[in-house]
């Protein structure tokens, strides 16, 4: 990216060289997570785990990721995968997954997690439809300096021009990788199909109905299940409930109760949102809580040692 210092792309390369087997400043010993400032929908993190990380679940955006330690396993599309340091993770939404380590000396690994009108938005006049890496792991050199960048400095965000300078580079990345038959026509009504959406990122407390969004979007409510999966990736229902846990798993990072949690993110009850939130990232609310807060003990937004 033009606007990057050169202190920028020192960064980068140092995240380049530790995933690819150089000297790595964190150990494998303690399993734990450590997230970045959410920013504009999007997530990165840094996880650590030894044995099973994840059972299996669905994120509704790409997810995309640098393993930098260990081997990452993982099913995907009916086949295990495995991934060693400097290999890149790529994960189409709504696609069912687990994960975890495949030895004993553990899996240290970094994710960002895009939405998929993101990555629609960036390859405007590049494809019709979300692009689609069939290989779930890769070793394009391009799309992982993208990544490195993306996912350096962690305790900070990466602000406005930076990321939406990468998030243009890793969809043209992913439109280059992907399945040609990504490109095919199809005809959106991406205003109708954007007021839907908005309403249900602001309506995360009420129960929506299918009547109300044919009539925000003025289509029927089957043209607009299979227009929303085909423009965002997942149905309309799904795509409000993640927007409820993504309430609810801020609120217990931040040191909320479960059920305080669950209340205000428009859960029944906190059993109902622990359902979803397995499904969703493959562990309970409990075990997010608990990996999370050392995070929030030391307030240095780094891990423990491990010592």
């Amino acid at each position: 990216m033009n606007a990057n210092s050169g202190k920028g792309f020192e960064r980068s390369a140092a995240i380049l060289a530790r995933a690819e087997g150089g000297d790595l400043e964190r150990s494998c010993k303690r399993d734990a997570i450590i997230a970045a400032p959410a920013e504009d929908g999007i997530e990165r993190l840094e996880a650590r785990f030894s044995g099973n990380g994840f059972s299996p679940h669905r994120h509704d955006t790409y997810a995309l990721g640098l393993t930098m330690a260990g081997i990452q396993t993982f099913s995907y599309r009916g086949a295990s995968r495995f991934s060693t340091p400097g290999r890149l993770i790529i994960l189409h939404p709504d696609e069912l997954h687990d994960g975890g380590a495949g030895g004993e000396d553990g899996l240290t690994y970094r994710m960002i997690y895009l939405p998929p009108e993101k990555i629609m938005a960036a390859t405007e006049g590049l494809a019709r439809a979300l692009p689609f890496v069939r290989d779930p792991v890769a070793d394009d050199r391009p799309l992982r300096a993208s990544l490195a960048e993306a996912l350096d400095e962690l305790d900070g965000e990466m602000g406005e021009l930076k990321r939406d300078g990468l998030i243009a580079e890793i969809a043209q990345h992913l439109v280059r990788l992907g399945d040609a038959q990504g490109l095919a026509r199809k005809s959106f009504d991406r205003r109708a199909l954007g007021r839907c959406r908005d309403f249900l990122e602001d309506s995360v407390e009420e129960t929506i109905n299918s009547e109300q969004l044919e009539t925000i979007a003025g289509i029927d409510r089957f043209t607009l299940a299979r227009q929303f999966r085909a423009l965002y990736g997942t149905s309309p229902h799904r795509y409000l409930v993640q927007r409820r846990l993504a309430r609810a798993k801020a609120m217990i990072a931040n040191g909320e109760t479960l059920a305080a949690a669950a209340m205000t993110a428009g859960f029944s009850d906190q059993s109902h949102m622990s359902r979803h939130f397995k499904k969703t990232y493959g562990m309970t609310p409990g075990r997010f809580q608990a990996l999370t807060r050392p995070r929030r003990t030391a307030g240095t937004g780094r891990f423990p040692s491990g010592d």
